[in-house]
Parts: C-alpha cells; structure tokens; sequence
C-alpha cells in the first residue's frame, strides 16, 4: 500500500507519496503529468494509494522545511522513482549538480556520459517524479535561459535563487 499525504510550502503544496521504506512521488499538486506519474507508479508497484503518512513522508516533510527557510539543501530521504534505467541515470546526474548551480542540457548529457542524448535527457529531466530532491530546476537552456519547468518557470526561477542564497550564505 502506498500512502500519500500533503506537503505545504512557501511555493505551494505539493503531494508525497511513499511505501513503508521510500518516496516514490514528491509534485507539486497541480503539475499537468502528476495523474500519469501515479498511475505508473501504481502499475509498476502493484500497489493501491491511500491517504496516510508513512515514514519517509515525515522525514522529506522535515527535510523540506529545512530547505524553505535555507538550512540545507541535502536530502536523505530514501527514495524510488519509478523510471527506465535512462531515466534513474539521468536523475542521478541532476543529484550531483550543486545547489546553487545549474547547468545546461548538453552539459548534463555529456556529464552521464551521453553527449549526443540532449533530447532524451530533456525528456527523462522532464518525467521526474520527485520534484526538488531530484532538482530538474537545475538544468536550464544552453544560453542559460529558464526553460520549461512541471510547477512552472516562476517556481523554478524562485528555486534557482532561494539555492543561490543559500549557496552564498
């Protein structure tokens, strides 16, 4: 059984959704592929959605509003997206990018090891399920333009700065 519960931050409120072990889901609630990204994880964990609070429900909470008010931008809360091998590549090179930084497509695809993959790591940064501690707002256009973003460009552009303060503070 997957229990999902509501998260309340400064940019809005966003959805976890967990098993007794790990996050499957963290979106923000009115993200356009949120009802596709639970159908999968439903389909590939065979498993049923309840409301509840699981343990790495509380702990991302914490850890959330750690990050709102600037303490830390680390995440331990395991997690389990679910994804294509591709795709857990692609979201284990957004979790190296530094907070505080970005970088562009090409330079995420050829730090996987993939250069000539741009659109496919546009694609896999895009089917992240696990908004912030997978920090697809990191990677922005080559001449450093905000690009498209699931909660949207101005979510996006306040994670960027609220990431640099930190990051300088």
């Amino acid at each position: 059984m997957l229990k999902a519960d509501w998260i309340e931050t400064p940019i809005g409120p966003m959805i976890a959704i967990a098993d007794l072990h790990a996050l499957h889901i963290l979106e923000f609630l009115e993200r356009k592929a949120l009802a596709t990204e639970v159908r999968k994880s439903q389909a590939v964990t065979g498993s049923a959605i309840a409301f509840g609070r699981s343990a790495p429900i509380d702990q991302i909470e914490v850890e959330l509003g750690a990050y709102f008010v600037g303490k830390c931008a680390e995440f331990a809360t395991r997690l389990a997206p679910q994804g294509t091998a591709f795709e857990r590549q692609v979201w284990d090179g957004l979790r190296r990018i530094p907070a505080g930084t970005s970088t562009s497509y090409s330079g995420l695809a050829a730090e996987i090891g993939k250069p000539a993959a741009v659109r496919a790591v546009g694609r896999a940064n895009g089917a992240n399920p696990i908004a912030i501690v997978i920090p697809c707002h990191r990677v922005v256009g080559a001449s450093g333009d905000l690009t498209g973003y699931g909660g949207g460009l101005w979510r996006k552009r306040w994670l960027l700065e609220h990431e640099r303060r930190m990051a300088a503070g």
